[in-house]
């Protein structure tokens, strides 16, 4: 068992590094994931300890709760109505996602949906996990949303002079008070995430510490965040954990979910593109800063372009925030609705291929 561990360790740590170090937006997330996902379909016996996961999803919650600062909540409201159109656009995405895997691919109700959710990758595996749907068909469709957007969106800004490179903000020099702010963010965050977690909160732990460390974060009173090497270390872990999950899995089915997760994916974009090009016609913004703020991808990843190419900050960030949040509440409650529905009340039009298959 322990072998397992270490071998798949490795392989996350191997792929994960590689694309993080090359300054890959979400490359220690994806390059674990691709790396790992290869060694297990290729037969290697991969396995990553429960508690060892519930550790990071606690870390992963921590971190991306602190994307939220009281300048990204002040331009919340600045921007009422582009974040209104953003929230029906991202409602949109999921619905037209759903259904396209739903009657195109023939996918049960509750993975379509959480496939097609446009949050965060680590949230909606968390629930997925939890509710028993088809992670590793989910994994697939979530990964190459993450990876396409991540790798094609900078690629084209740079194709029209916009593009340029950004470094992850820290810390700063380490100081008492900020050693003093991480320990409390760490301690209240954990907490509430044990709380959620003992309630059955879908993915409790890692929301609630998301909730706590974006309350403690927005409100001013803690501005320490979690030390980059940590936060890439639980994206290289948790990218292990997944792509684990790819054993068993035939080359066949594999190529089955790519296809879903490429058609998938142009639906969301589709959609997305058209309630920004309303939005543009509606409001006259920039174009590029509405593309990064109403992108489907990891929420860091786009703020961290939007200071790199000199656009509003806090316009890409207030979208991005109200997307994750927004999600984070919606997307676990549905899932939690589909999942528990009577049987016979979603009617699928095909029973869905099986991992064996």
């Amino acid at each position: 068992m322990f072998r397992r561990v270490v071998e798949t360790l490795a392989f996350a740590a191997a792929g994960g590094g590689t694309l993080g170090w090359l300054g890959m937006p979400a490359g220690y997330l994806s390059g674990s994931i691709l790396v790992v996902a290869a060694a297990a379909l290729a037969g290697r016996p991969l396995f990553m300890p429960q508690l060892l996961t519930r550790v990071f999803f606690v870390v992963i919650g921590i971190s991306l709760g602190a994307v939220v600062t009281p300048q990204t909540l002040h331009g919340m409201a600045a921007y009422p109505l582009s974040i209104a159109v953003l929230i029906v656009a991202m409602l949109c995405v999921s619905l037209g996602g759903s259904a396209y895997l739903y009657l195109v691919h023939r996918w049960e109700l509750l993975s379509a949906y959480l496939a097609s959710s446009p949050g965060g990758l680590s949230q909606v595996l968390v629930v997925a996990a939890e509710l028993g749907a088809d992670l590793r068909a989910i994994a697939i469709v979530q990964s190459m949303r993450v990876v396409i957007i991540a790798v094609g969106l900078p690629a084209g800004l740079s194709l029209l002079g916009l593009g340029s490179h950004a470094t992850r903000p820290g810390n700063g020099p380490a100081s008492l008070a900020l050693v003093d702010e991480l320990a409390i963010l760490v301690a209240a965050s954990t907490v509430v995430a044990l709380i959620a977690f003992r309630f059955r909160f879908p993915g409790g732990l890692l929301f609630g510490a998301l909730f706590a460390s974006a309350a403690l974060h927005g409100s001013g009173l803690i501005h320490a965040v979690v030390p980059p090497w940590v936060a890439n270390l639980a994206m290289i872990v948790l990218g292990g954990v997944i792509g684990a999950r790819f054993a068993n899995t035939s080359l066949r089915l594999f190529a089955g979910y790519l296809a879903a997760a490429f058609g998938a994916f142009a639906v969301a974009v589709t959609i997305a593109a058209i309630f920004a090009a309303v939005l543009i016609k509606m409001l006259v913004l920039p174009v590029p800063e509405v593309m990064i703020a109403y992108a489907p991808g990891s929420a860091d990843a786009m703020m961290l372009l939007a200071l790199a190419l000199h656009l509003d900050p806090v316009y890409v960030g207030a979208h991005h925030v109200m997307r994750v949040i927004f999600v984070s509440l919606l997307m676990p409650l549905v899932a939690r609705r589909l999942a528990h529905a009577p049987a016979g009340a979603l009617k699928r039009p095909r029973q869905p291929p099986t991992f064996q298959d």
